[in-house]
């Protein structure tokens, strides 16, 4: 097939019945994609911290598998390359730059989301339509082009999925279920005009283009998340029939009783084969405030690559157990914490900053 798109509004095309599924997050990459952040109204007064993190997070992924790193232009390439080099990571070894210009650094929303054939072994870009999350951060168009430019870049065919969607709002274990939020899927600002988005319009959608067969709907985000609910600040599949979920145990915090709903969601869900998920709870870290606003901080939002899991960290005592309770779902990797709190002034943090690649390991000699 070429890569050149195909329409997702007929079933003998689409990427499932192309033989092609989504593979879970601990599945093997062949590389992690960042874009690299720049926007200083995103992180205001924070862009060298911001920049900071993204060095260790590079250095940490090379461990064991790539990074594809996107960039405007030469002079942002070689700016990069020089921040590398002064924190002793080298990029010739390991780092493939590509010129894509972008609008933010939320590659986990605006890029591409990859989708592998079992059989044949290949890689495919799904195309989601992008806008921003609901239109709130104008302007989004060169961001909305980057699926389409990584599929050129790689060689690799596109399908167009036709359907508004942030791969940020949506987890799944590789093997038929996907986990998401009624509040950011159903939200009115989602989809197009004249264009039915229901439970049943998505499901059918996820069924044809993630050789997804059952979708396991939470209900509300946590607070200060722009979102409007993104999974991946709530709950995660860390391995077939195991989720991790947030909790609050304060009950005077707003998240207290949008967690506890979630969680008696999930206990009441089974997998399938009909058997009830193990639920882990992960601590929230106390309140973290910016310029009166509240951040969206969050241990979900970790990252699972090759040989690490980047967990973002926020400073606070939270932390340590954040990272053993994680160490314990995770024993073939080690749990690795990111400096977080200039991540998610930009309402964001390590999940929303990447994007895996799946494919055999092939580390740049």
């Amino acid at each position: 097939m070429s890569p050149s798109g195909v329409s997702s509004g007929s079933v003998a095309v689409s990427p499932a019945t192309r033989g092609y599924r989504w593979p879970a997050e601990w599945e093997h990459h062949l590389a992690t994609w960042l874009c690299w952040p720049k926007n200083a109204e995103t992180w205001p007064g924070r862009l060298d911290a911001v920049e900071r993190s993204f060095v260790v997070m590079v250095e940490r992924l090379l461990e064991g598998e790539l990074v594809r790193i996107t960039v405007d232009d030469a002079a942002a390439e070689e700016r990069v390359r020089g921040l590398l080099r002064q924190a002793g990571v080298e990029p010739d070894r390991g780092v493939e730059f590509f010129q894509i210009p972008t609008d933010d650094a939320w590659v986990r929303d605006h890029g591409p989301l990859f989708l592998v054939n079992d059989e044949s072994g290949e890689c495919a870009v799904l195309d989601f339509d992008y806008d921003a999350w609901g239109g709130k951060y104008p302007p989004w168009d060169r961001d909305a082009a980057v699926p389409r430019s990584v599929a050129e870049a790689l060689g690799l065919a596109r399908f167009e999925a036709g359907l508004l969607l942030e791969p940020g709002s949506i987890d799944g274990d590789g093997r038929g279920t996907l986990l998401t939020t009624e509040s950011c899927l159903l939200h009115p600002n989602r989809g197009h005009a004249g264009v039915a988005r229901s439970r049943e319009h998505l499901e059918q959608a996820f069924r044809r283009l993630l050789a997804v067969d059952r979708v396991l709907w939470l209900g509300k985000g946590i607070a200060g998340d722009d979102t409007d609910g993104h999974v991946d600040d709530l709950a995660r599949f860390v391995a077939p029939g195991t989720v991790v979920t947030m909790l609050e145990p304060n009950a005077a915090d707003e998240n207290h009783a949008v967690l506890r709903d979630n969680r008696e969601r999930l206990r009441a869900m089974r997998d399938a084969a009909g058997k009830p998920y193990a639920v882990l709870e992960l601590p929230m870290p106390p309140p973290l405030v910016a310029d009166g606003v509240r951040l969206p901080a969050s241990y979900a939002n970790f990252y699972i690559a090759n040989r690490v899991v980047l967990m973002p960290t926020f400073g606070v005592a939270t932390d340590e157990l954040a990272s053993v309770m994680l160490a314990e779902c995770f024993r073939d990797r080690e749990v690795v914490g990111i400096p977080s709190r200039d991540l998610v002034v930009g309402l964001g943090a390590v999940h929303c900053l990447t994007q895996q690649e799946p494919g055999p390991l092939r580390l740049a000699a």
